[in-house]
């Protein structure tokens, strides 16, 4: 058996497949779309079956409006129940050149989309969010794992995000090591690597990802972000940040932490201060990001729009999101201010004047620039570009 029933699922399936001696493939659909696509489906499945050489056996699919991605992980996840088999059934891999990203990168919102609950993942990208995270760890139900890695190896393959950055949450290790073999040959943007303690479980991670990769013939980058979610990793944070040249940015998550720590989250945060302050300085002295925590409570806009507010203030570039309608709050509060967008221009216009000038130093007024703060100025000015508080040619609006 795989998939989710009740009344309430949507686009999703439930499968029962039984192997049987005689009588060849019985399918047995139970569907109000049969009529329109029963012949489609039934194809799907014979295609499927034959693939893993299975000729008898009997097939019942309760669908509630699975697309042929989610039916086929589905059938497939039913199938490795009843055989044992190196086998898979790959969908065609669409919309390949959207997976490029850079380790860079804006990573201000990240939405985490279950990985057992295809619905939520079809249409995520419509929302704008610079990042999906599709989660293999605390949003699946642990007899669900082995089902959730087909979907979400499937969703990689065929699923139009839209542009943002594909994410995958393995589990902790050494699960997760499995969940690399469904994820890295299907073009991930970044891994999360959850619960992570030491530098040893990113190179671990790290090198296995460089074995499949060049086993399949993945040739784009995949990131890491590993996630701190416990005092023992606030210790070890720097060393985890600057374990591998893989990593870009630096998580952390409150919920664990807290719990590790035996005290209550809320939302003043006075008790994770001391490990987010912890996390942003270990992050910026690996030259990486620093990412903070979900807001979990997705009623009160008010509230994530202080909490983001204070998460920048401690120097976090973006932050995990539970719900669509959190993407927009992070974003404008994530956004450059206009006094900040202020200075980043004067510091970029008195780097492009000394440019001209081929001066070997930068200044403004009384005050040297070094490389770094140009850097950031610009990125200031990339983002408030993004951000719509700042067009494209400011440069020639100056001039005027």
């Amino acid at each position: 058996m795989a998939g989710n029933q009740g009344a309430d699922v949507r686009s999703d399936c439930f499968v029962t497949l039984e192997l049987t001696s005689s009588g060849g493939v019985q399918v047995d659909l139970a569907s109000k779309v049969g009529i329109l696509y029963g012949e489609t489906i039934s194809v799907l499945t014979h295609d499927i079956l034959t693939r893993f050489g299975i000729e008898n056996a009997r097939l019942r699919i309760e669908d509630r409006g699975a697309v042929d991605f989610v039916l086929a992980a589905r059938i497939e996840a039913a199938i490795h129940q009843v055989i044992e088999s190196d086998v898979e059934f790959w969908p065609e891999m669409l919309l390949q050149n959207q997976y490029a990203t850079a380790a860079d990168r804006y990573r201000r919102s990240r939405l985490y989309l279950p990985g057992n609950t295809p619905k939520l993942a079809l249409n995520a990208g419509i929302h704008q969010p610079d990042a999906v995270i599709l989660d293999l760890e605390d949003s699946v139900a642990p007899d669900k794992k082995e089902e959730a890695r087909y979907l979400v190896r499937n969703a990689l393959r065929q699923v139009d995000f839209y542009g943002a950055e594909r994410m995958v949450r393995i589990n902790q290790l050494p699960m997760g090591l499995r969940d690399l073999e469904f994820v890295v040959p299907h073009h991930p943007n970044l891994i999360l690597l959850p619960k992570c303690e030491s530098a040893e479980q990113v190179k671990q991670v790290d090198a296995r990802i460089q074995e499949l990769a060049r086993q399949h013939g993945v040739e784009q980058p995949i990131y890491l972000m590993p996630i701190i979610e416990s005092a023992l990793g606030v210790v070890k944070a720097y060393e985890i940040a600057s374990a591998s040249k893989s990593v870009v940015s630096l998580a952390i998550g409150l919920e664990d932490y807290t719990a590790d720590l035996g005290t209550q989250r809320t939302n003043d945060g006075r008790e994770t201060f001391y490990a987010r302050s912890t996390l942003v300085n270990a992050a910026r002295a690996a030259g990486i990001q620093p990412i903070d925590s979900v807001f979990s409570d997705v009623s009160d806009m008010e509230a994530l729009r202080s909490v983001v507010l204070e998460s920048k203030s401690l120097g976090f570039d973006g932050m995990g999101c539970i719900h669509p309608r959190q993407i927009k709050v992070i974003h404008e509060a994530f956004a450059p201010t206009p006094e900040e967008i202020e200075k980043a221009q004067r510091v970029v216009l008195a780097f492009d004047e000394a440019t001209r000038l081929g001066l070997g130093v930068v200044s403004l007024g009384s005050k040297m620039i070094d490389p770094p703060v140009v850097k950031r100025a610009q990125r200031t000015i990339d983002l408030a570009i993004r951000s719509g508080k700042l067009p494209e040619n400011w440069k020639d609006e100056t001039k005027n």
